[in-house]
């Protein structure tokens, strides 16, 4: 069982799935948290939500402050932008994270995991590289760690949903490296649900909109 720090809203009693949604570089738990009403679930569809909250870690390019990150970052060259040591770290406190929600009932189907920029990395190589059985993969303005780009293998579900969503006038991860992440899940057979947004690294009313009847798809009944 994980011993990481969440914060965790359920929209129901007897939640009938969980969302485990990472955050990004220098946010918490609490990033997300305020999406969960915006959302605006119907009663019969109660679900979990749990927001980790990411280690307290020196980030290099940051001159080394400390603060919560995933995973360190090195430079912004492609192979600097996840340090690899920190992101297995963080994959692995992932998994506890699922095996708790099995543990608390939820079968691996009925969990999405969900990710914002640092955090949607830390999904995508997850996924990639462990045989979950999801209810989807949800990866928001984020990018592909260098360890998985050219990777010609999914030992997950392809039929798996993925929700993708990027801003086209996004300054920290470019526009082309959301195009990837969608570009590779595709060439692997996952059945990818793209979206752009005139947005900077952000997320938007319209991708809440989207999010919420992904959702309803991805939970039905």
């Amino acid at each position: 069982m994980s011993d990481i720090d969440t914060v965790e809203i359920e929209t129901g009693p007897n939640p009938v799935g969980s969302i485990v949604w990472l955050h990004g570089l220098g946010a918490d738990g609490h990033d997300f948290e305020p999406i969960v009403p915006e959302l605006a679930l119907p009663a019969h569809l109660p679900l979990r939500f749990v927001f980790p909250h990411a280690p307290v870690r020196p980030v290099t390019i940051n001159g080394g402050m400390a603060t919560r990150a995933w995973f360190d970052i090195l430079s912004l060259e492609r192979a600097g932008r996840a340090e690899a040591s920190s992101l297995e770290q963080s994959s692995a406190s992932l998994l506890a994270l699922v095996d708790r929600e099995r543990d608390r009932g939820i079968p691996a189907d009925r969990i999405v995991l969900a990710g914002f920029s640092q955090g949607g990395a830390v999904v995508l190589h997850t996924v990639l590289r462990q045989p979950l059985e999801l209810a989807g993969i949800m990866a928001l303005s984020t990018f592909l760690p260098a360890l998985d780009t050219g990777t010609s293998r999914a030992p997950g579900d392809p039929a798996t949903p993925v929700f993708m969503a990027h801003g086209t006038y996004d300054p920290v991860l470019p526009l082309a490296l959301g195009r990837e992440c969608a570009q590779t899940f595709e060439g692997l057979g996952y059945r990818v649900e793209w979206h752009e947004y005139p947005m900077a690294h952000a997320v938007c009313p319209q991708e809440i909109v989207a999010i919420r009847d992904w959702l309803l798809r991805v939970y039905p009944g």
